[in-house]
């Protein structure tokens, strides 16, 4: 049994579903958690209400007692958004190794992936015709341009 089927068994016993810190997730439609600092439990709460009162945004307590779930769309709101949000505010994130390389990777993929939003679709048949012509007017193959009569045949 490896350690994340523990974790899950542990967590079907204690009748709780927590989804993974850091799964992937298809689509525009996110779900991340918030944590806080440990030593300054109040401000749960309190974060609770501030983005309760966001619109297009779900809040949902986390799988640990000072984290938030939030539900989001790409196209209204991202991670860093929010955690800038919290912490100008006043907020204090929990700023542990493992949390600040969640951090850093959420925030480059949500980054790219909005970018890779705003970009016009690219017309695939109308690049594929170009490669097309190119390939016509390309020498390829077994071209020889000797005459026919000039071959020898045997």
């Amino acid at each position: 049994m490896n350690p994340e089927r523990a974790r899950l068994l542990r967590d079907l016993e204690r009748g709780r579903t927590r989804p993974p810190a850091i799964s992937p997730q298809l689509g525009t439609k996110k779900q991340r958690e918030i944590r806080f600092c440990k030593l300054k439990h109040w401000q749960v709460p309190e974060a609770f209400a501030l983005l309760k009162s966001l619109p297009r945004l779900e809040v949902a307590p986390g799988s640990q007692p000072n984290g938030l779930v939030v539900s989001y769309e790409l196209a209204d709101y991202s991670l860093e958004a929010l955690e800038t949000l919290l912490t100008e505010r006043g907020f204090h994130l929990e700023n542990t190794l493992y949390c600040k390389l969640v951090r850093a990777l959420v925030y480059f993929s949500e980054e790219t992936q909005r970018r890779n939003l705003r970009q016009p679709e690219r017309l695939i048949k109308q690049s594929h015709e170009v490669y097309l012509q190119a390939w016509e007017h390309h020498p390829h193959g077994d071209h020889d341009d000797t005459p026919l009569e000039l071959r020898e045949y045997k």
